[in-house]
């Protein structure tokens, strides 16, 4: 048995039993018991977390699936390995996760936690915690109300990596504010050796449009999304750092999966879409770090399996339901490229909430490019969530017809209309509390098995 002292002992003790209570009598409780532990004992952390290899996840989009593609690759590879699956990604939920799995006795065998975390929790974590790997995705506008603008972001996050210098640093090369940095840690560089189309023009509404060093605004050889790409600054000379690993081809694109070309080697990515790229593009690259084969990794690509409320299909008494979690403009874009992929005829559900979780100023709706929707071959539009009558109207303006919406204030008459469409695919656009309460709805009425 590892000796630990007596505050940490009843920290833990009584966590476990709280997480066990949560999970029965709530079906939830992911930060809760972590709350309690670190009352106990705040440095707790330092002591759950003492015979784990740690990937720790950040970035303001895709740390739920990629967080999920790097558990399961080196879940496939044999590895010992936790998550902290149910998306509780502050600080309380990561003690949860990590005390749920914590064991007296010692492991002999290397043991790895895969570990999605909260962008302004990475410097409480780093506090107590040295990772093997630091990765971040990218950097939008999310939450503004939370955390201002994207360089408020990059600077919480930075706070916590130079607290672990010899942590190694995956990043998205494509991502202009992450080039450069100045830091002491060995650093892997990732993105795109591909032109999606001929766009070399930034939108208006991309989030990071000038240099960083000069504030001059930003050339591109080509854009992926957003401001993401091949950037340049032409007045200073600041430009995307050399990569490590690269998509060098995307050969075809559907509305179930992507097949590309990364290193030379063809990969199929089970799951939709290009941010879905960068994901398998990142979790490949956190990979390599960790000394998997590529057999092992292109294996577990083929075959993942969508997070909960992330393209997670449900089937609702015959009609398939998919689920897109969707919390920005740069995530709601990519979401709509993504399901403009299917070139049949679906319907569409637009959930809009305003709780703290998904930020309280609901203006960013009016950046996301809903005017696409309108050329889509979309036969009933349903609108539900605490601020659906600011999605209806954008929604209108961005020119679908009012005629086709259904307007529904509760989850069950949203239910009933799901269940009374005439096409079989139903899409659903829903932000993050929208997507967890109406999943648990789903629940409640046995269309969902697995709540977290």
């Amino acid at each position: 048995m590892s000796k630990i002292n007596i505050k940490s002992f009843f920290s833990i003790i009584v966590s476990k039993v709280i997480i066990k209570l949560s999970r029965t009598l709530f079906k939830g409780g992911s930060n809760f018991p972590g709350r309690v532990a670190l009352k106990f004992d705040e440095n707790i952390l330092k002591t759950v977390c003492m015979d784990y290899k740690v990937i720790l996840v950040t970035g303001t989009n895709g740390k739920t699936t990629t967080t999920s593609m790097i558990y399961n690759m080196l879940k496939d590879s044999g590895k010992c390995v936790i998550t902290n699956n149910t998306g509780a990604n502050m600080l309380p939920g990561i003690v949860s996760s990590f005390v749920e799995h914590y064991t007296f006795s010692k492991c002999s065998e290397t043991k790895y936690a895969v570990i999605e975390c909260d962008e302004a929790n990475v410097p409480l974590f780093t506090e107590y915690v040295t990772p093997e790997v630091l990765t971040i995705t990218n950097l939008f506008r999310d939450q503004l109300d939370r955390y201002g603008e994207v360089y408020t972001t990059l600077k919480k996050i930075l706070q916590g990596v130079e607290k672990v210098p010899l942590t190694n640093l995956v990043l998205n090369g494509d991502e202009s504010l992450l080039g450069d940095l100045g830091l002491p840690n060995r650093t892997i560089y990732y993105g795109f050796n591909y032109a999606l189309d001929n766009n070399k023009t930034i939108d208006i509404n991309a989030d990071a449009k000038f240099c960083k060093k000069c504030k001059s605004p930003y050339k591109y050889n080509y854009i992926t999304y957003n401001h993401l790409g091949d950037f340049y600054c032409e007045d200073c000379g600041y430009k995307r750092p050399e990569l490590d690993y690269t998509i060098d081809e995307i050969k075809e694109q559907t509305p179930e999966g992507s097949l590309v070309t990364i290193n030379g080697k063809e990969c199929y990515i089970s799951q939709p879409g290009t941010y879905n790229i960068y994901n398998a593009l990142c979790a490949y690259s956190v990979s390599k770090v960790c000394g998997l084969e590529n057999s092992v990794i292109f294996n577990s690509l083929r075959k993942q399996q969508s997070s909960f409320g992330r393209q997670e299909n449900i089937n609702i008494e015959g009609k398939e339901v998919k689920i897109v979690l969707v919390k920005n403009p740069a995530g709601y874009d990519q979401a709509i490229n993504t399901i403009s992929l299917d070139r049949r005829t679906f319907d569409l559900a637009v959930l809009l909430n305003d709780n703290y979780a998904d930020g309280r100023d609901v203006s960013w709706i009016w950046d996301v490019n809903f005017e696409k929707l309108a050329s889509l071959q979309i036969d009933k539009t349903m609108v539900s969530g605490i601020r659906l009558y600011d999605m209806a109207a954008r929604l209108k303006i961005a020119g679908l017809s009012p005629d086709k919406f259904v307007i529904c204030e509760a989850y069950e008459k949203l239910l009933k209309e799901i269940k009374g469409c005439n096409n079989n695919t139903v899409y659903i656009l829903a932000t993050y509390t929208a997507m967890i309460n109406f999943r648990k709805f789903l629940n409640s009425k046995g269309y969902i098995k697995k709540l977290w």
